[in-house]
């Protein structure tokens, strides 16, 4: 079996094409602040260094923005945004055209964009040619093509009235995204932004800053009008003063709650400006006993394992039936200890480094924590290397709910698996989390997939799959995992406003 598994690697979710050979060391071209289409220096003379999690040395010295940058940056998007500027006064087709545009310029640079986010973020090139970047290029492309559809509706309203409503931008958006997938969370950001007409202050991941400001570039490239984007990389200070401006009009953020609770705060005590929230997860991925077992196996750790397990909606509870418990644990613990791991720019390596050694401890920490509170551990445990932030591919079995790694969310690749009876008693279990962002079904009994499915309580439900996203499709959580929900039409309520127009008909008599 152990042989068979050795086969089974992550390409099989990921295109098979040919791709081109990694830039090892790509140029870092771009390392300061992006305001009103020009590279500045921070008002401070600040800098800060981002580092190459699989080596640990500093790649490069970043600009370091504070609350005087976050200002420059958004008096030039209030600008841009004024009645009158080139933006406002685009054709909503143009637009679209110039998220076209910008998605040809990432289709040309392609291969390079990827080398950099597998430098400064640390995984696997595979996994950024064959997923971030043209899954950044789709959701350019679909909201491209909403820029010029995202209408109002005349209402037959009762009198001698003609009623329009008119969706109209919300104005100046600060967005924070994070440093897991940051150059799709900028794309996620962005997209739906610009179709609509929003300008936007945007404020990276301090971890990961690299493929944003070349991103920020690339807007200029591609020939969007001056103040329309700003990038403003730094940290905490910085996405603090976007979410407390006064000028700003919207805050989308994508992170962790403890940090999300903090700017819905700060946005409800400045202009009360509206927020778009997708934060943490501890999704529940459900095992039925009548499931494919080689299939769910491989696809459960998959749903836990990619992107080293720095995703918010990874399957990190695994319920498993009792039926099939014992097996279904062999075989992901055989999994694991094969799973190949290394230099993220080799083509055979399935995981990376965390992104930072902060990361990388908290991780053994909770490793500790599982083993201290009676979990068994089955698989990995431990740092690998002495030299990066490389966590073993971790599998913990008898894990119970009261467990801390069963509450928490650890966001690194520890899967826990938890044993269940009935479906009653695993929805209940499932549902027994402050998240609610994501959560999966196998099985090949439809009935009983169909009545766990309504009584599971989070954003996304996946059904004999796992981290399958489309731009078509909305994503965003149930209670402590945020509100509002990007991609698809619905991503598009986030960067409008409704206005009814009313107008007085008069009446000739003939």
């Amino acid at each position: 079996m152990l042989r068979l598994l050795k086969k089974v690697k992550l390409t099989r979710y990921l295109s098979t094409a040919a791709r081109p050979e990694p830039e090892r060391n790509p140029s870092v071209l771009y390392t300061g602040i992006f305001i009103d289409n020009e590279w500045h220096r921070s008002k401070t003379g600040k800098t800060f260094p981002t580092i190459n999690p699989t080596t640990g040395e500093t790649i490069a010295e970043i600009q370091e923005g504070d609350a005087a940058d976050i200002d420059v940056a958004v008096n030039a998007a209030n600008k841009a945004f004024k009645l009158g500027s080139p933006w406002r006064t685009m054709d909503a087709s143009k637009r679209g055209a110039l998220l076209h545009r910008l998605a040809d310029l990432m289709e040309r640079d392609r291969a390079y964009i990827a080398s950099l986010e597998t430098l400064d973020n640390g995984k696997p090139y595979s996994a950024a040619y064959e997923f971030d970047i043209p899954s950044s290029i789709a959701t350019l492309r679909y909201y491209a093509g909403w820029a010029d559809k995202n209408h109002g509706k005349v209402i037959p309203m009762d009198g001698n009235f003609l009623a329009y409503t008119r969706h109209e931008p919300v104005g100046v958006c600060g967005q924070i995204i994070p440093w897991n997938f940051p150059v799709l969370m900028m794309a996620w950001k962005l997209a739906p932004a610009l179709a609509t007409g929003n300008v936007i202050v945007l404020k990276p991941a301090e971890q990961t800053p690299l493929t944003a400001l070349y991103m920020a570039q690339l807007t200029k490239d591609a020939g969007f009008p001056n103040g329309v984007v700003n990038v403003v990389p730094g940290f905490g200070s910085a996405g603090a003063a976007l979410v407390n401006h006064n000028l700003v009009d919207k805050i989308a953020f994508t992170g962790s709650t403890e940090v999300g609770k903090l700017v819905q705060q700060g946005a409800a005590l400045s202009n009360l400006k509206r927020t778009t929230l997708e934060l943490g997860g501890k999704s529940p991925n459900i095992i039925l006993g009548d499931a494919d077992l080689d299939h769910a196996v491989e696809t459960a750790h998959f749903g836990l394992f990619f992107n080293m397990g720095q995703c918010c909606c990874a399957g990190s509870r695994t319920f498993v039936q009792d039926n099939i418990y014992d097996e279904f644990v062999e075989r992901s613990a055989a999994r694991a200890k094969c799973r190949v791991v290394g230099d993220p720019f080799d083509s055979n390596v399935e995981q990376g480094p965390q992104v930072d050694e902060e990361q990388q401890n908290k991780i053994i920490s909770m490793i500790e924590t599982g083993k201290q509170q009676g979990a068994k551990l089955v698989s990995g445990g431990t740092k690998v290397g002495d030299r990066g932030y490389f966590v073993a591919p971790t599998v913990f079995a008898d894990v119970t709910d009261h467990m801390t790694i069963a509450k928490e969310e650890i966001f690194g690749p520890v899967q826990q698996i938890l044993k269940f009876t009935s479906l009653n008693e695993v929805i209940t279990r499932a549902n027994g989390t402050d998240f609610g962002l994501a959560a999966a079904v196998f099985s090949k009994d439809i009935d009983k997939v169909n009545y766990i499915v309504q009584g599971l309580r989070a954003g996304t439900v996946w059904v004999n799959t796992y981290n399958m996203l489309t731009p078509q499709v909305p994503f965003g959580g149930y209670k402590m995992s945020g509100h509002g929900r990007e991609l698809g039409e619905y991503g598009l309520q986030a960067y409008t406003e409704v206005k009814s127009v009313i107008v007085k008909v008069n009446q000739k008599n003939s």
